[in-house]
C-alpha cells in the first residue's frame, strides 16, 4: 500500500509540473474563464425562462448554476489554495478534509446570501455596490486569512520540529540507557512513544481548525452568486436564487473536494517512505513549514493585488 501511494503521489507531482512548466495552467485557467462567461449568459436566460414560466426552467437554471460554481472553483481561487494546502500539510484523512471543503462552499453561499439580504433590505445597496464590496473589501479579507493560516502552519511545523528534536534526543538518552532491549511504538522501560501514532496523526486536526478553514473561506462571497440573488430579489422570487446559490456551492464543492483528496494522496505518498520510522517526526514538521510558506507567500501576493 504505500508503494502504491508513493506511485500515486509521484505521478501527481510529475502531471502538476508539465502542467505549470508547459504553461498548460494559463490555458485552464482562460478555459474556466469562459466556462464562467458562458454560465453566466445561460443563467440569465434562465432567469428569464423562470419568469416567462417556462415548464422545466428551474431544473435548467439549477444545472447551469452548478455549472458555474464548477469553472469558478476550476479557475483561480482561494478555496483550492487553503483546503489544498492544509491537506498537503497536515496530517488529515481524505474524509475530513472532504467534508471541510464541502462545509466552505456552502458556507461561502451562505455569505453571499446574508450579505445580499442584507444590502438590499438594511443598508438599501445596489448591485454595484454590493459586488465592490464583496471584491475590494472581502477578497483582501479573505486572502489575508489564509496568509494568516499559512503563517499558523509554519509555526506549528516550527513547533514540531522543535518537539522531535527533543524526542530525538530523549530516544538518544534512552537507547544509551536500555539498549539491550526490544520494544515497540511504545516502550515499557521509559514510557516514550517512539514513533508517531497514525491514528493520533489522523485526528490532528479539531473543530477550532476546522472554523479557521472555512470561515477564511467563506470570508469571501462568490460574485456570481451576488449576481444571482440580486436579480431573483429583484424578481421577487429570492428563495429561487437562494436555490441557485446552493447549486453553484456544490459545484465549486466538486472542485474543492478532488484538490483536498489529491492533497492527502499527495502528502502520503511524501511522507510513505518514511513510515516506521524516527525520520517521520522531521519530516512532517518540515513538510508543514514549507508549504504553510508557500501558501502565506501566494495568499499575500493575492491579498496585495486585490487591494
Amino acid at each position: 500500500m504505500p508503494r502504491m501511494i508513493a506511485l500515486a503521489a509521484a505521478l501527481l507531482i510529475v502531471a502538476l509540473a508539465t502542467l505549470v512548466l508547459s504553461g498548460a495552467d494559463r490555458v485552464l485557467q482562460l478555459w474556466a474563464l469562459e466556462g464562467q462567461q458562458v454560465a453566466q449568459n445561460a443563467m440569465a436566460r434562465g432567469l428569464r425562462a423562470l419568469r416567462a414560466g417556462e415548464p422545466a426552467a428551474l431544473g435548467g437554471f439549477l444545472a447551469v448554476c452548478f455549472a458555474y460554481g464548477f469553472f469558478h472553483a476550476a479557475g483561480p481561487g482561494h478555496g483550492k489554495l487553503l483546503i489544498g494546502g492544509y491537506g498537503a500539510a497536515r496530517a488529515v484523512g481524505a474524509a475530513r478534509l472532504s467534508a471541510v471543503a464541502l462545509a466552505s462552499s456552502l458556507a461561502q453561499g451562505a455569505t453571499a446570501v446574508a450579505l445580499v439580504a442584507l444590502g438590499l433590505w438594511v443598508w438599501q445597496l445596489g448591485r454595484e455596490q454590493m459586488t465592490a464590496m464583496a471584491d475590494r473589501l472581502f477578497a483582501p479579507l479573505s486572502f489575508g486569512a489564509i496568509a494568516l493560516v499559512g503563517l499558523w502552519l509554519v509555526w506549528r511545523g516550527l513547533r514540531g520540529l522543535w518537539a522531535a528534536r527533543r524526542v530525538g534526543a530523549d530516544l538518544h538518552h534512552d537507547a544509551r540507557a536500555h539498549h539491550h532491549h526490544d520494544h515497540g511504538d511504545d516502550c515499557a522501560t521509559c514510557g516514550h512513544v517512539h514513533t508517531p501514532d497514525p491514528a493520533a496523526l489522523a485526528q490532528a486536526t479539531g473543530w477550532r481548525d476546522i472554523a479557521v478553514l472555512v470561515g477564511a473561506v467563506a470570508i469571501r462571497p462568490c460574485t456570481g452568486a451576488l449576481f444571482v440573488l440580486i436579480l431573483t430579489a429583484q424578481m421577487g422570487i429570492f428563495a429561487v436564487g437562494i436555490m441557485g446559490t446552493l447549486a453553484m456551492a456544490l459545484g465549486t464543492a466538486s472542485v474543492t473536494i478532488a484538490v483536498a483528496i489529491a492533497a492527502v494522496t499527495l502528502r502520503r505518498g511524501v511522507l510513505a517512505g518514511f513510515a516506521g520510522s524516527g525520520v517521520l517526526a522531521r519530516a512532517q514538521p518540515i513538510l508543514e513549514i514549507a508549504v504553510g510558506a508557500l501558501v502565506a507567500v501566494l495568499a499575500s501576493q493575492l491579498a496585495l493585488a486585490a487591494l
